[in-house]
C-alpha cells in the first residue's frame, strides 16, 4: 500500500500491474479496497490496475471539516491519478464510488476512457429520502442494520464477512455525512454529460424506480443474478468477465 497526501489527509492506495489501459476502482460506503481483491489479482496479470480506500474508510484518513459530498470524493480520485501519474485510465465505481465515478467522469472526460459503475442508483425521490434520512437520526443503528440486511441479502459469507468487517471501521458521523451527500447527489446529468464509453452493471435488488438505467437514457446495462450488492466479490469470474468484455472495445 501506498500513502498519497490528498486535500483532508493521507490516501491509501494499492497500486500494482503494468501495460494496458489502467483502471481504477473506487469502492462503495464502508468498503476499502479489499473489496477489490479478486479485480486487481485478474487485471493486474496484463494492465496496471489501482484501487484507493477514499476518505474515511480503510487506512485513509478522515477529513477534519467532515467532508463527504461527492464532489470531495471526486477531488480525491484527481489527486491520486496525477500522484500516480496516470494520464488515461478506465473508472470503475460500485454504488457510492459509482457516483464519484460518474463525476469525476463527467469533469474530465478527456482523461476516462471508459466508466464502468455497479449497484449505483439514479435520484431517490425526496420523499422517500426525507423519510429514510429521518428514521437515520431517530434510530440510526437499527435503520442501519435493516439497510446492511437488505443489501447482503444473497451474500457469500465470505463477502459478507468482508463488509462487516469493512464497515466496523468507519464512524457514525462519517456513515450519516455519506449517506446525506449520496441521497443529495444526482448522477444523471453527470452520467449524462459523459460521451465516452460507459456501462451499468447491476443485479435484482438494484431494479428499483430510481434505478440509474431507468432515469438515463440508452444507457447500457448487463445484469448479474442471484448476488448481494456486492457483485463483484459475490461473483468475481462472471463481473470480472463482463469488465474485460467493457475493457476489449476500448482504444
Amino acid at each position: 500500500m501506498k500513502s498519497i497526501s490528498g486535500p483532508s489527509g493521507k490516501l491509501a492506495v494499492d497500486d500494482g500491474g503494468s501495460g494496458g489501459l489502467p483502471v481504477i476502482f473506487l469502492h462503495s460506503f464502508g468498503g476499502s479496497v479489499a473489496q477489490w481483491s479478486p479485480q486487481l489479482h485478474h487485471l493486474r496479470k496484463s494492465r496496471r490496475a489501482v484501487a484507493f480506500d477514499l476518505r474515511g474508510h480503510g487506512k485513509s484518513d478522515a477529513p477534519a471539516d467532515n467532508d463527504y459530498s461527492i464532489e470531495a470524493f471526486s477531488n480525491d480520485v484527481g489527486v491520486v491519478v496525477d500522484a500516480l501519474d496516470i494520464k488515461r485510465f478506465v473508472l470503475v465505481g460500485h454504488s457510492l464510488g459509482g457516483n464519484a465515478a460518474i463525476a469525476y467522469s463527467s469533469n474530465h472526460a478527456d482523461r476516462v476512457a471508459g466508466l464502468v459503475v455497479e449497484g449505483t442508483s439514479g435520484k431517490m425521490d425526496d420523499a422517500q429520502a426525507k423519510p429514510l434520512m429521518a428514521t437515520l437520526d431517530a434510530d440510526f443503528d437499527k435503520t442501519m442494520e435493516q439497510i446492511w440486511t437488505r443489501l447482503l441479502k444473497d451474500a457469500t459469507q465470505s463477502t459478507r464477512d468482508l463488509v462487516m468487517k469493512d464497515r466496523a471501521l468507519m464512524s457514525k458521523e462519517a456513515a450519516k455525512a455519506m449517506i446525506k451527500a449520496n441521497f443529495e447527489y444526482n448522477p444523471v446529468p453527470a452520467i449524462t454529460k459523459y460521451s465516452g464509453p460507459k456501462l451499468s452493471i447491476k443485479t435484482a435488488m438494484d431494479d428499483v424506480p430510481f434505478a440509474l438505467d431507468k432515469q438515463v437514457s440508452g444507457l447500457p446495462v448487463k445484469s448479474i443474478a442471484g448476488t448481494s450488492h456486492w457483485i463483484h466479490l459475490d461473483k468475481p469470474d462472471e463481473f470480472n468477465a463482463v469488465l474485460d468484455e467493457f475493457l476489449s472495445k476500448l482504444k
